[in-house]
């Protein structure tokens, strides 16, 4: 179906036009994903390939931490920076709550402080990943360890985020799809060759005659396993539930019915990421301090992933996100407050305080599935990395999945909207 619509909508200059510079602007990405940073010696990171931390930031920089490249930080940054700004208009920042509610000047100020906090965000980041690397390797990542040397890393990997940034909202504003998404999806994308040949050579390669079969099984109940899980995540990704909606006749023009949307799992993808990262940072942090306290290794086993009690940690944490991040992502009161200025209710709900209660018991039961979902696509992978004694980087393979399934539905809603604009050529001036 996918096919078919994008094959519907290159016949639309416009369309085409915007499809053709997002592919520019990622190509300019993955170029810039080859170009390592200066005073690197990046055969040091083959000694962290295993390392957690390092295949999440692998994931959220389109895989440009393996070259340690200008551009390794990737969208980190931005998209803390972005969920930080998002809690501050919580009424916990006056100012930002101002901002909130003036339309686009406020989302243009916003949008500039979102920015500066990722500056600062960026420049934290590329220092602590460096330092930590360089201690973490036998072999030095740094050729020249200074404070100078540091500060110039540091420098670099900051403006390689900035760029990466301003290049996602490029797409944006200019191009095809969500800027941030489609450049974490296309380095998702360009990672899946060096999965597969991975998988090629644990079952493959050097294998007698006599487990051939056995390899050939073992491939066939992955690929059928993962082709469910995809079929399991489309579906509850796709659900969605239609709260009835009416209006009052103060709202000329309005339809007498219709409903609102609220997605079976509203908090996204954005709570499996936060876990990801709270979980793998103690695996960087604690080399520094495990000979100093020993029982600090120990923590560091209980929170492994390949470990029981980790993967319990990791769940719980995804649960406690995914009921947070929903409240943030749809705000009870907000919403009431501005069903009742629409002239718009709930059949049997009154306007305001009620309608409000009813929201927030309502999203409370969809985080509950929407968390257990989370916590199962992302569980069964880790689980199936040591079942078909697979590398690491498949224990991220529930983030990558569905980042690669969210950003394919915004693509096909968004060309379904391009082809419903032309269909209206009577109405509005499309070009051809």
């Amino acid at each position: 179906m996918f096919f078919k619509l994008l094959k519907d909508a290159l016949k639309i200059k416009n369309v085409r036009n915007k499809i053709l510079f997002t592919l520019f602007i990622i190509f300019v990405f993955r170029l810039g994903t080859h170009i390592t940073v200066p005073g690197i010696n990046v055969r040091s990171l083959d000694q962290l390939a295993n390392l957690p931390f390092l295949n999440m930031l692998n994931l959220v920089s389109g895989n440009a931490m393996n070259n340690f490249s200008v551009f390794s930080l990737g969208v980190s940054p931005y998209i803390t920076a972005s969920i930080v700004v998002q809690l501050l208009q919580m009424d916990i920042y006056p100012k930002f709550v101002e901002w909130s509610k003036q339309g686009e000047v406020g989302r243009r100020k916003l949008n500039q402080a979102t920015r500066y906090i990722t500056l600062v965000i960026a420049f934290a980041q590329s220092l602590g990943i460096t330092a930590g690397f360089n201690a973490l390797s036998s072999v030095s990542l740094v050729a020249t360890p200074n404070p100078q040397t540091f500060i110039l890393i540091g420098a670099i990997l900051t403006t390689g985020s900035m760029i990466v940034g301003w290049l996602g909202e490029q797409i944006t504003d200019k191009g095809f799809g969500n800027g941030v998404s489609t450049i974490i999806f296309a380095g998702i994308i360009a990672g899946l060759p060096g999965m597969f040949s991975s998988i090629y050579e644990d079952y493959f390669v050097n294998v007698s005659a006599n487990s051939l079969t056995h390899s050939i099984v073992m491939v066939s109940i992955l690929a059928l396993s993962a082709l469910a899980i995809v079929f399991f995540t489309t579906f509850v990704q796709q659900a969605e539930y239609k709260i009835p909606m009416q209006y009052t006749k103060l709202a000329q023009g309005a339809p007498t019915n219709s409903y609102l949307p609220l997605r079976v799992n509203p908090a996204g993808v954005i709570p499996v990421i936060f876990a990801s990262s709270i979980t793998t940072i103690p695996s960087t942090i604690i080399p520094f301090l495990g000979n100093r306290f020993p029982w600090l290794n120990s923590l560091q086993t209980t929170l492994s992933y390949q470990t029981p009690t980790g993967m319990a940690v990791y769940a719980v944490l995804i649960v406690l996100f995914s009921f947070f991040y929903t409240f943030v992502q749809v705000n009870p009161e907000k919403t009431a407050e501005n069903l009742q200025k629409n002239g718009s209710y709930i059949p049997s709900v009154r306007p305001g305080k009620d309608t409000e209660d009813y929201l927030s018991s309502l999203l409370k039961k969809l985080a509950t599935i929407g968390s257990v979902f989370l916590a199962f696509i992302s569980i069964v992978p880790i689980m199936a990395q040591q079942l078909f004694n697979l590398s690491s980087g498949i224990a991220l393979g529930g983030t990558s999945l569905l980042i690669l399934i969210s950003t394919g539905f915004e693509a096909m809603k968004q060309l379904e909207g391009y082809l419903l604009k032309r269909q209206y050529v009577g109405f509005m001036n499309v070009e051809n």
